[in-house]
């Protein structure tokens, strides 16, 4: 399994240099490098300017040192996420997607239906809540550890509980 390089919001534009102050709005994203997906913080002042590309990005508030961290990721998101690397076929990727699944499974937003064999690798139909139609996700046997590792690296590039 990969890692990942994981940093928490440092109050600082990746792209400007520019300092973000507690309070501030500003865009996290995860920006595919050569290492893999990285997380990235911009101001709102350079995302608008500059567009930069990044993978997938969520708007949040910078939250002061003392202040409890507010979860910033919403279910909707999540399933964002999960849409966007639906074509992926990079074992990092296809990995971050399984979680995900798991993930939105536990929360209800997935529901399993069925697992099928193709090419020797095993995959899952899912059912998206409220919808008929089913998606798929390759499931690469990931071992427990791994799970929860990724699980955790996850939520700490998003900010999330999860």
């Amino acid at each position: 399994m990969a890692d990942w390089e994981i940093n928490r919001p440092l109050g600082q534009c990746s792209g400007s240099g520019q300092k973000i102050e507690p309070g501030q709005e500003y865009y996290g994203a995860l920006v595919e490098t050569e290492q893999g997906l990285q997380r990235r913080d911009f101001s709102g002042e350079y995302w608008e300017r500059e567009k930069p590309s990044v993978f997938c990005f969520w708007k949040t508030k910078l939250a002061a040192a003392n202040e409890k961290k507010q979860l910033f990721v919403s279910d909707d998101m999540l399933m964002a996420f999960f849409e966007r690397l639906a074509n992926e076929t990079e074992p990092e990727k296809l990995n971050f997607r399984f979680v995900l699944a798991l993930v939105l499974m536990r929360k209800r937003r997935l529901k399993y239906d069925g697992t099928k064999t193709e090419d020797g690798r095993e995959i899952w139909s899912l059912r998206v809540a409220g919808e008929k139609d089913l998606v798929e996700v390759v499931n690469p046997h990931l071992d427990e550890s791994q799970i929860e590792a990724l699980t955790s690296q996850i939520g700490q590039i998003l900010q999330a509980d999860l």
